[in-house]
């Protein structure tokens, strides 16, 4: 990391903060948590926006994590692909589709991703996120496409979830976050 892990004798924090990490994190701060808590509002904010990103969005985990795999390996943001990519399987995701996924961010997902191993819905949030990711700006016909899969508290969703993790991959490949041992 560019920035040295966060320690309490490093900087302070309110210990309620810290505890309520460990608690989202089942009891140990990662790496991630280590850079955020160099500042308390954002570790704060951070903590309660991207627990209800994760947890609390009725529309689709599985689809969610997928865009979110894009995000990362579009990125290059490997921590971020390290966390996400189980959670997709957990999910009900396929190994299989992960496979399709590294392949096809190897393209031009943001104009083709039709792969066999990809369903029309996966292959539309791959494209979608793609386009989010290395454009901002997302097609009409893409996003004509998922209207007819999604209604729109399932699209906001979505997008919301694409665009979170956007700022997360940049968060961690700046400041140089790793994966953990």
């Amino acid at each position: 990391m560019r920035i040295p892990d966060w320690t309490p004798a490093l900087k302070t924090q309110p210990q309620e903060l810290v505890d309520a990490i460990l608690a989202r994190r089942g009891g140990t701060l990662i790496n991630l948590d280590k850079a955020l808590l160099w500042s308390e509002p954002l570790a704060r904010g951070w903590n309660i926006y991207l627990k209800a990103v994760r947890t609390e969005l009725p529309t689709s985990r599985k689809l969610r994590e997928l865009g979110i795999c894009t995000v990362a390996l579009l990125t290059g943001a490997s921590y971020e692909y390290k966390h996400h990519a189980p959670d997709f399987l957990a999910a009900g995701g396929t190994q299989a589709e992960l496979d399709a996924l590294n392949v096809l961010v190897k393209g031009d997902a943001r104009q083709t991703t039709a792969h066999p191993a990809l369903g029309v819905v996966e292959q539309l949030v791959v494209q979608y996120a793609a386009q989010m990711t290395l454009d901002v700006k997302v097609s009409d016909a893409v996003f004509d496409a998922l209207r007819r899969h999604f209604d729109t508290t399932q699209l906001v969703e979505l997008t919301s979830a694409i665009a979170t993790y956007n700022m997360v991959a940049r968060f961690l490949v700046a400041l140089g976050v790793s994966p953990e041992e």
